[in-house]
């Protein structure tokens, strides 16, 4: 029997859900994306050598998949709304704590405290968008990931210049303003009872069709097409934090002025905001992405060997790996809400990709930093990210078949 997807929230319009989840996503990378281009900075401060750099950047995805798969236990208990309300409070306090002068353990703390934070808000918004805009969400998803690509790429054109003058840690510690913004934004969930229930268990949502009547309570990790999901989400998560993190250093190694490399890892998050856009409105009544996800892998291959073999055009090139890169979080996202026949079945895939996809992403700053300080050339780096995109390629072909994950 098929059970009716549920109604939004009395007393709150579809706009007010809307600007609240874009507000929440503001706050999702700037505080990530702001690292990269003052690492300079950190490393002459504290002396950290670039391997212990690229665990630095990868602590938020350690924290991303060590916490993920509680974070349901978390929404049952508090309920959706008021878990991401006290997700944004932890990640503010954890800006503050990480910018503090003296020692590094809190740059260390901040940053664990920061990624458990995020690590909420990723599994819970992609239910939320399932549960509050059933019938949008390719679209709602595209919204989102064009706020999250907005907001990073601020962050990592101005973080340099207010480290420059301010230093580094003020270049980190200014993003708190958006936390501010989030907290503020998203007050009136709370006050709507509605809203502090769970995510729905049961309720088959529009398109899905009907919910077999004897499911059963098989794992999400036994499904092969949970896992090609995780690994769509795992491969994409390695090029983009790989070049978060290492992209001014490598264009720094090339001549480029510190100050530049900046802005191009601005343009490169810039443009992920247009390719988002695009494959959202693309995907559009469409539950077979086999085309969009390979590609865009596709792209961002040819981007990386760009880099490799002509890198004077290295604007063009993060053009490409930009809209590439921009596009595939929105169709990882989409994979999420759109292979899950509930918005429970959502909440659970959405730990699960979150978790292990998180953690596959790892490889990407910290092998970066420990290839780059065992060769001594990037060059190794980028033909390895190349690699990466061609194992995406494959897993898009299995990943973006029109089905659901049965459990």
């Amino acid at each position: 029997m098929t059970t009716a997807a549920p109604a939004p929230t009395r007393g709150l319009s579809a706009l007010a859900l809307g600007l609240s989840l874009l507000v929440v996503a503001a706050n999702l990378r700037p505080t990530l994306t702001a690292l990269g281009p003052v690492l300079g900075l950190v490393a002459t401060d504290t002396g950290l050598s670039p391997s212990t750099l690229g665990l630095l950047g990868s602590v938020p995805l350690l924290a991303f998949a060590g916490v993920s798969p509680f974070v349901q236990l978390l929404s049952r208990r508090w309920g959706p709304d008021r878990t991401v309300f006290t997700a944004t409070a932890v990640m503010l306090a954890a800006t503050v704590v990480r910018s503090l002068p003296g020692q590094s353990v809190t740059l260390w703390a901040g940053t664990i405290a920061l990624g458990a934070g995020i690590a909420v808000c990723n599994v819970l918004v992609p239910a939320l968008v399932k549960r509050d805009f059933p019938r949008e969400v390719p679209l709602m998803t595209g919204a989102y990931t064009a706020t999250l690509s907005l907001s990073a790429a601020l962050a990592s054109g101005l973080a340099l210049p207010i480290g420059e003058r301010g230093g580094w840690r003020v270049g980190i510690g200014v993003w708190a303003v958006v936390g501010v913004l989030a907290l503020l934004a998203w007050l009136p969930r709370l006050r709507s009872h509605e809203r502090d229930l769970p995510v729905p268990v049961g309720a088959a949502l529009p398109g899905a069709g009907p919910v077999p009547a004897a499911r059963g309570n098989r794992s999400m990790w036994r499904s092969p097409l949970a896992w090609q999901v995780t690994a769509f989400m795992g491969t994409q998560a390695i090029f983009f934090y790989l070049l978060v993190t290492w992209l001014p250093s490598i264009e720094v190694s090339r001549g480029v002025d510190p100050v530049h490399a900046g802005w191009h890892l601005f343009l490169f998050q810039a443009t992920g905001i247009v390719g988002g856009l695009v494959v959202s409105l693309a995907m559009r009544g469409r539950r077979d992405h086999r085309l969009a996800g390979a590609g865009l892998s596709a792209g961002m291959a040819v981007s990386m060997l760009g880099l490799l073999l002509l890198p004077s055009l290295d604007l063009l090139w993060l053009v490409v790996a930009g809209l590439s890169s921009g596009a595939s979080l929105v169709v990882a996202l989409s994979l999420v809400a759109e292979r899950s026949r509930t918005t429970r079945d959502a909440a659970r895939l959405s730990g699960m990709v979150q978790s292990i996809g998180y953690l596959l992403g790892i490889i990407g700053p910290i092998g970066a930093g420990a290839l780059f300080e065992a060769t001594g050339s990037w060059a190794p780096v980028l033909f390895g990210v190349v690699v990466v995109n061609l194992v995406q390629l494959v897993v898009s072909l299995l990943a973006g078949r029109d089905a659901y994950v049965e459990v």
